[in-house]
């Protein structure tokens, strides 16, 4: 009998066969992050998968992502967009960003994605000033300490009916009730905020995370 993390790699790779193979460009993005010495830390492909779903599930056309590090998860992000669709990443490290802009050049999105660099509390804030908002979807992805500011930043800016997605959060801290965390904190701001539907679902990347997706109400 295979160990827990073999069954979870082994799965993972049986989703991503099926529903989320990588094509050359996807493979290139993730070659190129290797060669810029940035941390392995994207999502999966399988989780890119369902992160495209979930753009065409609800037919969004304007998508902000918190957290662009190689532009892994915005290409398959705004490859799902509509011909007249757009996004918005947020990105603090320049040098992750230039190698995003690249990548994203290579896949042909540079025309659709626009990274902006900078701190993403103060870049929301600007964002808001200038009236900036009306997005079908919003993927964190970034400190995860900060993820309940995110949330509290980003809530008025979707859509009635829009999504928002938080990554990485089901660390296995989640279980130890003297335990504390960003992921642990936004987790049960969301369940507890009226103006939201949430769940927290599985996702694999060689080992148990979770992607936790919440629908905009009111």
């Amino acid at each position: 009998m295979p160990d827990q993390n073999t069954m979870l790699s082994d799965y993972d790779r049986y989703i991503t066969h099926l529903f989320a193979k990588e094509d050359t460009v996807l493979e290139a993005t993730r070659e190129e992050m290797n060669k810029g010495n940035l941390p392995p830390i994207n999502v999966s492909a399988s989780e890119g998968g369902l992160l495209h779903l979930f753009v065409r599930i609800i037919n969004a056309k304007k998508i902000l992502e918190i957290g662009t590090l190689g532009g892994y998860s915005a290409t398959w992000l705004a490859r799902a967009l509509p011909e007249d669709g757009n996004m918005i990443s947020l990105e603090l490290d320049p040098h992750h960003a230039k190698v995003s802009r690249a990548n994203l050049e290579k896949a042909g999105l540079s025309g659709k994605v626009e990274i902006r660099v900078g701190p993403a509390m103060k870049t929301l804030e600007e964002m808001q000033v200038n009236g900036e908002g009306g997005f079908d979807l919003v993927f964190i992805d970034a400190d995860k300490e900060t993820y309940p500011d995110y949330l509290r930043m980003t809530l008025p800016m979707v859509r009635i009916g829009g999504l928002i997605l938080a990554d990485n959060t089901l660390p296995p801290s989640v279980l130890d009730s003297s335990k504390d965390g960003g992921a642990i904190r936004y987790n049960a701001d969301v369940a507890a905020n009226p103006n939201l539907v949430s769940s927290v679902i599985p996702v694999l990347r060689g080992h148990l995370d979770g992607l936790t997706v919440s629908v905009k109400i009111g």
